[in-house]
């Protein structure tokens, strides 16, 4: 359970710019957990490997233009702003970039006349600001999307990082695994007899917090929200009952339905080791909270039978989700693999199909 067990050498060569086009065009690596074998395709082949019946779990979050530029009231320091949650109609959970934003620091955002105030000082760079207004209506003029901080070229279009599905607003940062998705592809799947149901995680500081303990266990993972319907809930325990696969777009998909899958245990999403009550007649139950899941291997899992995933950071807890999943071994082989076969990685990069 070491950090460096999670470690590997990425060139930066290795990590896309820009996304490919059409979205449904980037490489995808297929990955059998029994077999331990690759295999390399395209990502819109990915239907032959999804049959009727099956159930495809897709996030609707959508980002929001999250990044703002702010100056300090009192010295006119430059601030940069990363919103991470809305707490109430003012108040937002934030990480900050600049010095000395302490408690009671007043931050001027342009000639907006939108100003916040720093409420509470919490870990390192993360603050809780509250604005002088809801800050929503100002978020299009203010705010610019949010692009991982490996990502230096400038993106020409802001909805190449949203997936064509998002609806509800809320993140941070894209869930990366459904950008490959294009409408063709999901009406091809949905002819083909696939199943889809939706959720929501909007994404934050849980999802891409680096881990800075050695000893992974010891490390905390901050809560994000989460929503599964009843009626996407039934869909999942119908075709879970029925023998299908629950196939996950991406590891935030994947947290909120093993999450799902723990509460309808009766069990804590903070502890999943512990699990008072199997409920065989409801794999997954409807729920709309907060969750800290942190998926590491080890973890017993529950609801998903495959998975949909990019290619994820060094020592991240995204790498050490999957590496619960397919084995740490073979995810490092699959790693390897990638990086000679000239797979892009990270958010703009080419998808795996682990299953």
């Amino acid at each position: 359970m070491q950090l460096s067990d999670y470690d590997y050498d990425l060139p930066d060569s290795f990590i896309a710019q820009t996304p490919v086009e059409p979205r449904d065009s980037s490489r995808l690596m297929r990955l059998n957990r029994q077999t331990g074998t690759l295999e390399h395709r395209i990502f819109r082949e990915v239907i032959d490997f999804i049959n009727p019946g099956d159930v495809l779990v897709l996030n609707t979050t959508r980002v929001i233009p999250a990044r703002l530029h702010a100056k300090k009231a009192d010295t006119g320091g430059a601030v940069e702003v990363l919103l991470l949650r809305q707490i109430d109609e003012r108040r937002w959970h934030v990480l900050v970039g600049g010095k000395r934003i302490v408690s009671g620091t007043r931050l001027l955002f342009g000639s907006s006349g939108l100003s916040a105030i720093a409420v509470e000082v919490l870990d390192e760079a993360e603050r809780v600001l509250e604005f002088n207004a809801p800050i929503h209506t100002q978020l299009d003029e203010l705010g610019e999307m949010p692009l991982p901080p490996y990502i230096h070229a400038p993106l020409i279009d802001p909805e190449r990082y949203q997936t064509v599905y998002s609806r509800q607003t809320g993140s941070a940062a894209a869930p990366t695994a459904g950008l490959h998705f294009t409408p063709d592809l999901l009406i091809a799947l949905r002819e083909k007899g696939v199943l889809f149901a939706n959720c929501t995680l909007h994404i934050g500081l849980g999802t891409f917090q680096p881990v800075k303990v050695e000893d992974i266990r010891q490390h905390h993972i901050h809560s994000e929200r989460a929503i599964l319907t009843a009626d996407d809930a039934n869909i999942i325990n119908k075709v879970k009952l029925a023998g299908g696969k629950v196939i996950a777009v991406g590891t935030t998909v994947t947290r909120t339905l093993e999450t799902a899958g723990i509460l309808s245990e009766g069990g804590d999403p903070a502890h999943p080791e512990i699990t008072p009550n199997a409920c065989p007649w409801r794999p997954v139950t409807a729920f709309n909270a907060d969750t800290n899941l942190f998926i590491y291997p080890g973890y017993r899992w529950r609801i998903v039978d495959a998975m949909i995933t990019n290619f994820h950071l060094p020592k991240s807890t995204l790498l050490m989700m999957i590496s619960s999943f397919a084995g740490r071994e073979l995810v490092r082989e699959a790693y390897e693999t990638a990086k000679r076969e000239g797979y892009r990685f990270f958010s703009f990069g080419d998808a795996m199909l682990i299953e």
